[in-house]
C-alpha cells in the first residue's frame, strides 16, 4: 500500500468498513474518486552504455585504474596487473557505498515516516542515487564479493604502498564519517566540501604505487600531482554546479566561491598544465632524469586536455541529458588513454 493509499483510507469513515449496509438516502449517490491504477508491468528504463558506465559506479574506478597505470608507465615502471585491479575495486566499493549512503533519505519517503521539520532541506538526489537505491541489494552483494577479491589482491601489493594506503584510508575514513554522520543540512548549516576532499585523496591514491617504489621522485612529481588534484577538484565542482544551479545556500563557502569562478579556474589549470608541459620539454637541467621530464610532460598534457574538455562540457551542458553530462565529466578524465601511446616514445632512453 502506497502512502497515498494509506492517507485515502484514513480519511474514510469507519462505517465504510462495517458489514452493515449503509442507510438509505433520498439524494442520488455521489460518484467516488479512485486513483488511476498502476500498470502491472511498468516499462523498464533503457540506459545507454555511457549512462550505465556512470550509474554502475564504473566511472571513477576506471579513471583511478587508468591514471595508476599511466603514471607508472610514463616513468618506465612496470606495475603488476594487481595494482590497477586493486585500485579499481577499492574505488568502486567506496563510490558505490557513498552513493547508497547519499540515497538513504529515500527509505524515509518509501516507508512514509513522519516528515522532516520545515527547516530541514532534503538532499538533492540524482539518477545515480536513485539507481543505487533501487538496486541496493545487488550493490551490497557485489560490494561483499569485491571486498573479498580486494583482500586477496592486497597480499600481492608492495608493502611500502600498503603502508601509504593504510594512512590514506584512515584519513579518508575520518573524512567520510564527518560527512555522513552529520544530520541533513538545515537552512543554517553548510555542507562539508566533498569536492575538495576528492581533489586531495584521489591523486594521492593513484600516485602511491609509483612513489612507493621510486620515493626519490616524490618532489619531482609533485607539480603533476597538484595538477591532477586540481583537475579532479574541477571535475567535482563542475558536477556540483550543474546539479545545483542557483545560490547553493547549503554548500560550503569554498564550494560556493569556486563554483562562481569555474571558467577562470579552468583556464588557470589549463595554463598551469601548459607551463609544466613546456618547462618539462625545454628543461636543460639533466636532473631530474629524462624519464621524469618525459613523464611530467605526458601527464601535464593529460591534465591540460581534461581541463579544456571540462570547460567545453560546461558550454554544452544545456544540450546534454543530465546523466550523460555526468558521465562525460568523468570520461574526459580518461585522457591518458589518448596520449598514453606516446609514452613508449617519450620514455625510451637515449643511447
Amino acid at each position: 500500500m502506497t502512502p497515498s493509499d494509506r492517507d485515502g483510507s484514513a480519511r474514510r469513515s469507519p462505517l465504510a468498513s462495517s458489514s452493515h449496509p449503509p442507510a438509505p438516502s433520498s439524494s442520488p449517490p455521489r460518484p467516488t474518486l479512485s486513483l488511476v491504477p498502476r500498470s502491472a508491468n511498468p516499462p523498464k528504463p533503457h540506459y545507454s552504455p555511457l549512462a550505465l558506465w556512470h550509474l554502475l559506479s564504473l566511472d571513477a574506478p576506471s579513471v583511478a585504474a587508468l591514471w595508476t597505470f599511466a603514471i607508472a608507465h610514463a616513468l618506465g615502471l612496470h606495475l603488476p596487473w594487481t595494482e590497477p585491479a586493486a585500485m579499481f575495486l577499492a574505488v568502486w566499493m567506496l563510490y558505490a557505498a557513498d552513493r547508497i549512503l547519499d540515497a538513504r533519505i529515500l527509505d524515509a519517503r518509501i516507508l512514509d515516516t513522519p516528515p522532516l521539520p520545515a527547516a530541514h532541506a532534503l538532499p538533492d538526489l540524482q539518477d545515480r542515487h536513485r539507481f543505487h537505491h533501487r538496486h541496493r541489494r545487488a550493490f551490497f552483494l557485489t560490494i561483499v564479493f569485491a571486498a573479498l577479491a580486494l583482500a586477496a589482491l592486497l597480499h600481492t601489493l608492495d608493502p611500502r604502498a600498503l603502508h601509504l594506503y593504510a594512512l590514506l584510508a584512515t584519513l579518508l575514513g575520518v573524512w567520510l564519517l564527518l560527512i555522513h554522520a552529520r544530520p541533513i543540512p538545515a537552512a543554517d548549516t553548510h555542507r562539508l566540501p566533498k569536492e575538495l576532499a576528492v581533489g586531495i585523496f584521489f591523486p594521492a591514491a593513484v600516485f602511491i604505487p609509483t612513489v612507493a617504489r621510486l620515493p626519490q621522485l616524490r618532489l619531482d612529481l609533485l607539480p603533476v600531482a597538484l595538477l591532477l588534484a586540481a583537475v579532479c577538484t574541477l571535475n567535482c565542482l563542475f558536477l556540483y554546479a550543474w546539479e545545483h544551479p542557483g545560490a547553493r545556500p547549503h554548500a560550503h563557502w569554498t564550494t560556493r566561491w569556486l563554483t562562481s569562478h569555474l571558467v577562470t579556474l579552468s583556464l588557470f589549470i589549463a595554463l598551469a598544465s601548459a607551463a609544466v608541459l613546456i618547462i618539462s620539454l625545454r628543461s636543460p637541467n639533466p636532473l631530474p632524469s629524462p624519464h621524469t621530464l618525459a613523464a611530467s610532460a605526458l601527464l601535464a598534457s593529460c591534465t591540460l586536455l581534461s581541463a579544456l574538455l571540462l570547460l567545453l562540457l560546461h558550454e554544452l551542458r544545456h544540450h546534454l541529458k543530465p546523466v550523460h553530462l555526468r558521465a562525460l565529466a568523468d570520461l574526459v578524465l580518461l585522457t591518458p588513454a589518448l596520449i598514453l601511446p606516446l609514452a613508449a616514445l617519450l620514455t625510451t632512453p637515449t643511447r
